[in-house]
């Protein structure tokens, strides 16, 4: 006789789980959600909508309508922006955010090594957990351009693009520009480094062009050959080779004027795409910089002259550069104070920038330099939105609520735990920690 089979209880009901949950994950992800009575700033050719309503799905603005078209609109969750300020999430650039920790104690940077190269891709230390991702979230910050400084030579590495979610795929774009830094140096000529990067260039064009014409010369059976033959190009190789073909950006620090002319030049001749980091002398060359449509980055509290690289910056520099028809990103370099960023926009519409202007120099301007699908409040965008409890560019407005692909994010920081502890009423000692 076979033995009897028991059948555990706990099987069934795994099986009935699976199956529930199966059903009920995919219905979480896709709850639509609406922002209504909102005055968007949306940061395109609509402009300012007053008593708008944004719709989102599955992180992903769906719709923007009037406040007659959203009576007739149906979602899972309403929230009612009371007429404040939504804007896109604000956009940091040229920092060590997720790579820095404590900037006086070596052990927790890793935005530079001496033997780091052109192929140096410091998005695989990125640190998501990083305590200064929530403080950052409080000057409104949702996506961030992360710069390592590399090695010795001019090459420093690659920029990567990650969101402030905390999420452990934070990292969107590894690898999207080669980070250079040229200028004065304290020994030696700055001639070099810039005939260094004129010489990469040159040498790999060379190299493409001869590879076409032998290829175009030989035979099907020659090919194949020469095909197993050949070494496939070292990395470095490939980088400047993703230069030339345009799939990389060149994304240069430099401040005098005839180094800014011979980026230029280099951009037409190689066309490259290229944005100017720093840039102090950017006025004197604005109508070669906005015929070429170079972006520039830049801090809006920069007044003084650091070197004399730079004796021509001020603080209507972005205010000049935007009305000669230059894109201007606006940056805080600084990795533990990007929660400022709106205040340095606020200094540029202090000297001259139009609020228009200084929203997109910390949105949608980074966005298009760096082909990202964010910074403006428009279907099919990236719902990275900030709901504000008034003007972004006042020093005492805040974030109400932070949204990074349609997610609802905490701006609860270590500042407040630590704020909270040692201000709460308690029988401890106040240096007790436990």
């Amino acid at each position: 006789m076979k033995p009897i089979k028991h059948t555990s209880p706990v099987k069934p009901l795994i099986i009935v789980l699976t199956a529930i949950f199966t059903f009920i994950l995919p219905c979480a992800n896709s709850e639509t959600l609406a922002i209504t009575n909102a005055t968007i700033y949306t940061v395109t050719e609509q402009g300012v909508i007053t008593n708008g309503t944004v719709i989102i799905e599955e992180g992903t603005i769906t719709a923007i309508l009037s406040s007659d078209e959203s009576k007739e609109i149906k979602t899972d969750k309403t929230i009612d922006a009371k007429g404040k300020i939504l804007t896109p999430g604000l956009i940091g650039s040229m920092n060590q955010l997720g790579l820095v920790e404590v900037e006086s104690v070596s052990r927790t940077s890793d935005a530079a090594d001496e033997k780091a190269d052109i192929t140096f891709d410091a998005s695989l230390a990125f640190n998501p957990k990083s305590t200064v991702i929530p403080y950052s979230r409080k000057g409104g910050i949702t996506r961030n351009i992360v710069t390592p400084y590399g090695g010795e030579g001019i090459f420093k590495g690659h920029a990567f693009v990650v969101d402030l979610s905390g999420r452990f795929d934070s990292v969107i774009v590894n690898n999207s520009a080669v980070v250079v830094d040229l200028g004065a140096k304290s020994k030696g000529s700055r001639a070099f480094d810039l005939q260094a990067l004129v010489n990469k260039l040159e040498d790999a064009e060379e190299k493409l062009a001869k590879a076409k014409l032998d290829a175009k010369n030989l035979t099907a059976d020659a090919k194949e050959k020469k095909a197993k033959k050949d070494d496939e190009p070292k990395r470095a190789e490939k980088v400047i080779n993703d230069l030339l073909a345009g799939k990389k950006t060149l994304l240069v620090y430099a401040d005098r004027a005839t180094d800014l002319l011979v980026l230029i030049n280099l951009k037409k001749r190689f066309n490259l795409k290229l944005i100017l980091v720093g840039a102090a002398d950017a006025e004197l060359v604005s109508k070669q910089l906005a015929s070429e449509n170079v972006p520039v980055i830049l801090n809006a509290l920069h007044n003084l002259p650091s070197s004399f690289d730079s004796l021509h910056v001020s603080l209507s520099s972005a205010a000049n550069l935007t009305a000669a028809g230059v894109k201007v990103i606006l940056s805080v370099a600084d990795t533990h104070n990007i929660d400022q960023l709106r205040y340095s926009a606020g200094n540029a519409v202090a000297n001259g920038l139009s609020k228009a202007d200084a929203l997109a120099a910390i949105t949608a301007n980074v966005a298009d330099s760096f082909s990202l699908n964010a910074g403006r409040i428009a279907t099919g965008y990236a719902a990275d939105l900030v709901l504000w409890s008034a003007d972004p560019f006042e020093l005492s407005t805040k974030v109400e609520k932070l949204w990074i692909g349609g997610q609802e994010v905490s701006t609860t920081s270590r500042h407040d735990a630590l704020r909270d502890r040692y201000t709460s009423e308690s029988t401890m000692p106040r240096a007790y920690t436990k």
